[in-house]
């Protein structure tokens, strides 16, 4: 580990801010920096007490060599008892515990929503030997164990999951650009995917509907409050721009029993009411509807 320091200007002054980085070898024998403590703006005896601290971090750790877990002087052991090993209980100690079992269930589901085949075709490896397809499953584990920020997840969480075990690789995967990196990469497949998924939904559990309901927490309605008749329950809303001539109506949603949350839709405030929202519905239909049917 060692300091980085980093300058930045500011109102005409320049600032330094420090921070604990470690130095990780990768398989491949490429060695990645991990952002281990961020620590502020400090003065010049502080950055120094840091690295003393840092020094003597390393050499009680004993970074430069490799601790056994059976000591060589153990007690040599009878001929007849060759299948037996002895340990010193007092001197065993539990090393980089990590997460394993959830990791383990999310890569199951994962797979079974075949999203690792879907993945592979749109992102291959690139030239320098960057996983994305490992990369985003990592990130999407990440949201669905322990949701965090990607900083989050490259400074602390990667380390404590069992993730690189499981997809067989190691730190590259949480390489800070990498995560921020690989969102870039899937806009473009956004359609594709919510096809795919509903594709799923139907195949995993037989699934029927006319209409796929996507989340409406924030939907509504605007309507003309004096073309209601009296005792109409769309009366009773509010309007959000504060006109009383223009109520926002709840609309009630129903949906088949084993309904499936879908990803959100939105359709512009202006112009008209059917002029935005057909093509809206048209599309909803066209990503929902099922293969070789009318939906």
């Amino acid at each position: 580990m060692f300091l980085r320091k980093t300058e930045r200007r500011k109102d005409g002054k320049t600032h330094l801010y420090w921070s604990v980085v470690e130095s990780r070898r990768l398989d491949n024998g490429r060695v990645v920096q991990r952002h281990v403590l961020y620590l502020g703006e400090i003065n010049s005896s502080q950055a120094e007490a840091w690295r003393r601290a840092i020094e003597v971090f390393d050499d009680d750790a004993g970074a430069s060599r490799s601790l056994s877990l059976f000591p060589d002087e153990r007690c040599d052991l009878p001929a007849a008892e060759d299948s037996i090993v002895r340990l010193r209980l007092s001197q065993m100690r539990l090393c980089r515990p990590r997460q394993w079992g959830a990791c383990w269930l999310a890569s199951v589901l994962w797979r079974e929503l075949q999203l690792d085949r879907f993945w592979a075709e749109r992102l291959p490896a690139s030239r320098k030997g960057t996983r994305w397809a490992d990369v985003l499953q990592v990130l999407a584990t990440y949201r669905l164990i322990d949701p965090g920020s990607e900083w989050r997840l490259h400074r602390q969480w990667f380390l404590d999951s069992a993730m690189a075990d499981l997809l067989g690789s190691d730190f590259g995967l949480a390489e800070a650009h990498k995560l921020y990196a690989c969102h870039d990469k899937l806009l473009e497949h956004k359609q594709a995917l919510f096809s795919h998924l509903t594709q799923r939904w139907r195949d995993l559990f037989n699934a029927s509907f006319d209409v796929l309901l996507y989340d409406l927490t924030s939907t509504y309605f605007e309507v003309n409050a004096s073309d209601l008749p009296e005792g109409s329950k769309r009366r009773h809303g509010y309007s959000r721009d504060k006109r009383p001539t223009a109520r926002n109506s709840s609309s009630p949603s129903s949906s088949p029993p084993r309904a499936c949350r879908s990803p959100t839709r939105s359709c512009p405030a202006t112009p008209p009411t059917a002029a935005r929202c057909d093509p809206f519905w048209k599309r909803s239909r066209a990503s929902t509807a099922r293969r070789g049917g009318s939906g």
